[in-house]
């Protein structure tokens, strides 16, 4: 059996298979992976069937940290060559439909029908201390700016924002707020961006709640972009601003919010800079 590194058409055929296997197990549809190694194995440089089982789980770390969909089968396994993260990029590169694909189908038109969203505390506050793998998944995320990418998918963030906007409605009515349900607003969507925050909802006690909301299919460390005006409006409203995390959304959305200051769980980090004229 070979031993060797694997080369760029081996990894190219493997990750389009991975990703054969994956739309069928995003969208419900049975399949079967011994068929799949079966079927690719001829094609591979004398790989053992253990080999192609460790490939498949080193795909999934690779878009685990590309904030990707994976299949739940193959854990992710890391410390994999870098030629593999090149390969994913290419297929993703041939395939655009795919991370434009329409995300999760939209909220019940009644509102008091929508599942809540599963809401835990921050990554920073959930008293687990971070993977051990977290600095190649960040530099994954970094090298492909996963956080642009995101907030460019302005479908993805249409989608998350309107299943919070749901969300926020069904809880003050599930608290006996009815009233206030019906104040809630999709102020990015009646109003246009520039608000710095998405929705205004309450509290059940009919505090002001400003609610930043940034959506991604990926886990919940996933990098976000922030604009300047919502940092300041986060600044200049501490007590009603939160921004909330809407993760894995693409399978069962989850979410945490973050409250001011946000450097207090988050490295803000400047990716961009106006250029003035002396």
């Amino acid at each position: 059996m070979s031993n060797g590194s694997w080369t760029d058409q081996e990894n190219d055929l493997i990750v389009a298979d991975y990703f054969a296997m994956l739309a069928d197990d995003i969208s419900g549809r049975p399949y079967n992976k011994a068929e799949h190694r079966r079927g690719l194995l001829p094609r591979l440089n004398d790989r053992s069937a253990g080999s192609v089982e460790f490939k498949h789980q080193n795909i999934s770390a690779v878009l685990k940290g590309l904030g990707e969909d994976w299949i739940p089968g193959y854990k992710p396994a890391f410390n994999f060559q870098m030629t593999l993260m090149d390969a994913v990029a290419r297929w993703l590169a041939l395939n655009p439909a795919w991370i434009g694909r329409h995300p999760a189908a939209p909220p019940p038109t009644d509102l008091a029908e929508a599942r809540p969203i599963w809401i835990g505390p921050p990554p920073t506050l959930s008293n687990q201390p971070p993977p051990q793998e977290l600095e190649q998944m960040l530099h994954i995320a970094r090298k492909f700016d996963v956080a642009a990418r995101d907030e460019r998918n302005r479908a993805l963030g249409r989608a998350g924002e309107e299943r919070v906007l749901a969300h926020e409605r069904a809880f003050l009515k599930s608290a006996g707020c009815d009233d206030l349900a019906r104040k809630v607003r999709w102020v990015s969507e009646e109003d246009g961006d520039g608000a710095g925050y998405d929705i205004a909802s309450f509290a059940p006690d009919g505090r002001p709640r400003l609610i930043e909301v940034k959506t991604t299919n990926g886990w919940e460390r996933t990098p976000f972009h922030i604009s300047r005006n919502e940092l300041a409006v986060a600044e200049e409203r501490r007590s009603e601003w939160s921004l909330f995390r809407l993760w894995n959304f693409a399978r069962e959305p989850k979410a945490f919010e973050l409250h001011p200051p946000l450097d207090a769980h988050v490295t803000l980090t400047a990716t961009s800079f106006q250029a003035s004229f002396h």
